[in-house]
């Protein structure tokens, strides 16, 4: 590990090349969202170096399908691969996985809740809350949290967050758009800054027992997660992007690849250290820098994490609000 520490990783790492030489066998590792995307290239890469896989997703068909590699590289590394259903979207789904896990009793090391939803038409969860509020945080706080006994001591949580945190914090007094205009990339944002303060607090609440939990950014992908936005839209919003980038004296976007976008996720649950990573947001295999608050929402892919995102008063405040929202306390 220590080794490790030493090399440098950025933004074009792979996630092969952050796990070389790094044996997992004996490591039982859950990841959320593993029919689709960078779930199950982290599942995938993770397996490959000899981890015992639980691999949750809501349609275990496809992600039977998806993970067809992933659990070939199980097999020929010594890891393991399994299947866990789990639906995000209903709190019944994820009580009832939960339940099952902690039924059988075999610790964790680590927890990675990479599924999600992005920019979705206005809706509800089985449970009445907004679709990506309700999906993208709630579903993964009532799940992460009842799962949490199972974390061995020095164990490790990643958050799946995103750069889209800088469209917006999360808003206490009206989660769930009843007298604010619903916007998809706003109520985008509030999830993705949910993610980011749900592991800021968890990490508060668990750092005793050398348990760490960090968020992440991925990077941008192209993955499923944008399959309710229009081309046009996307064409139009990196047009703008690419814009600020430009006034910023920076190249164009840069998309990466499924196996760089897993990276990020795998160096700060593998290969980062605890105290180096913990409570924090972290993008490109290092630790994000904070933005300045006066820059436009616009540059939602330039570098850094917006102050709401990392606050600790934020993070207990929402995490009492989610408290009351699901119907359950958890220390």
């Amino acid at each position: 590990m220590e080794t490790k520490m030493a090399k440098s990783f950025g933004a074009t790492s792979t996630t092969d090349e952050v796990l070389s030489g790094i044996n997992l066998r004996g490591k039982r590792i859950l990841v959320t969202g593993v029919s689709a995307g960078i779930g199950v290239e982290t599942a995938r890469t993770l397996a490959a170096h000899g981890a015992q896989i639980v691999g949750a997703a809501r349609d275990l068909k496809k992600a039977e399908t998806a993970t067809a590699q992933a659990r070939k590289d199980a097999a020929a590394h010594g890891g393991s691969f399994e299947l866990l259903e789990v639906d995000l979207g209903s709190l019944k789904s994820v009580r009832a996985a939960a339940d099952k896990l902690v039924a059988r009793g075999e610790p964790l090391d680590i927890i990675i809740a990479n599924a999600g939803v992005m920019a979705t038409p206005f809706g509800h969860t089985a449970d009445g809350f907004e679709t990506q509020f309700g999906t993208n945080h709630l579903g993964h706080f009532v799940f992460v949290n009842r799962i949490a006994p199972l974390l061995r001591d020095g164990g490790r949580l990643v958050n799946v967050s995103s750069a889209g945190h800088r469209f917006s914090n999360v808003d206490l007094d009206d989660p769930g758009f009843e007298r604010t205009t619903y916007d998809p990339y706003v109520a985008y944002g509030r999830s993705k800054t949910a993610n980011i303060l749900f592991a800021v607090a968890f990490d508060q609440r668990h750092r005793a027992r050398g348990i760490r939990a960090a968020a992440v950014h991925p990077g941008i992908i192209k993955t499923e997660l944008a399959r309710y936005t229009d081309a046009a839209q996307i064409e139009k919003r990196i047009q703008q992007i690419n814009e600020n980038l430009k006034a910023e004296g920076k190249g164009p976007l840069q998309w990466k690849s499924l196996e760089q976008g897993a990276a990020t996720s795998v160096w700060a649950a593998i290969v980062a250290g605890g105290d180096q990573v913990g409570g924090k947001y972290c993008e490109d295999c290092h630790v994000a820098k904070p933005m300045r608050d006066d820059i436009d929402n616009i540059a939602a892919v330039s570098e850094g994490v917006r102050s709401y995102a990392v606050d600790p008063a934020n993070a207990e405040a929402l995490w009492k609000k989610s408290e009351q929202l699901v119907g359950e306390s958890f220390r």
